[in-house]
């Protein structure tokens, strides 16, 4: 059953408080119960940007460059259905004023047929194509997978006919709490395959990267120069922040096909 609008304005309302809730999953019983009821069977993977990527052409076919965005790419146009939301509710909860607030969550798959007509739009697998690519020239990075949460604040299912395609900020994203949350709940949100991000030695240490780039608080200065921890999902913010392209975001592009099948294992969308 679709999810009332007041309800949805309650979620939006406590949005500020998910750090507390988040540190508080340290204590297993809680910890345990939430996983259980909004993060069960999840997997979601970051998608570094395609313009900053150093991709690995040593595939089977070397005059094929396979993108990340692809992976996106490839879910909308297998999909039947397509749901643009009118807003994206983690920057609208936070008042967001560097990033476009109208640009939303797309979610594909069936599930997609009971969200509340208030919040979003069936749309076209073109229409669908253009708004991912639309968030992309905003500065957005892509969060594709399953993610309960959303079935559960929707108010849709089954969970496995709803696939996840959000497009993040690094102020407002709800993921922020990565670094708070316990690690079995931490763990659902993953480098896309095959990325490896890396500090060079044309680093002067401005610590520019390190200006609300990263969303989970990944990079830091150490000893005059950015240092990048074990925290990093790879969505090479920080590469394409660096003004002396310092930042590498190394990329093997056979590893999209494992990061598709993984996916469809979990969500049907077709």
């Amino acid at each position: 059953m679709a999810r009332p609008l007041w309800l949805v304005a309650l979620i939006r309302a406590g949005f500020p408080g998910r750090f507390k809730l988040a540190r508080a999953t340290h204590w297993k019983p809680l910890g345990r119960l939430v996983e259980r009821l909004v993060f069960e069977g999840d997997d979601l993977v970051v998608l570094p940007s395609d313009r900053i990527v150093s991709v690995n052409r040593d595939i089977a076919d070397p005059g094929q460059t396979v993108l990340p965005s692809q992976v996106v790419e490839h879910f909308i146009n297998k999909a039947s259905h397509h749901w643009i939301m009118n807003t994206c509710i983690c920057r609208e909860a936070s008042n967001c004023r560097d990033y476009p607030v109208g640009l939303g969550c797309l979610f594909l798959g069936e599930a997609v047929e009971g969200i509340n007509p208030a919040l979003g739009r069936r749309v076209s697998k073109e229409e669908a194509l253009s708004h991912v690519k639309k968030c992309r020239e905003a500065g957005l990075v892509h969060l594709v997978g399953r993610n309960k949460l959303d079935s559960v604040w929707l108010g849709v299912g089954p969970v496995n006919k709803l696939l996840t395609i959000c497009s993040c900020c690094p102020c407002c994203c709800l993921w922020k709490m990565l670094p708070v949350i316990s690690g079995n709940i931490s763990e659902k949100v993953n480098k896309l395959p095959g990325v490896n991000v890396r500090v060079t030695g044309a680093c002067n240490g401005c610590g520019i990267c390190t200006d609300n780039v990263c969303f989970v608080n990944a990079i830091s200065m150490s000893s005059g120069m950015a240092v990048i921890s074990g925290d990093c999902r790879g969505c090479g913010r920080c590469a394409a922040r660096c003004p002396l392209e310092a930042i590498q975001v190394d990329y093997d592009a056979s590893a999209v096909g494992r990061a598709i099948d993984n996916i469809e294992s979990l969500v049907q969308v077709s």
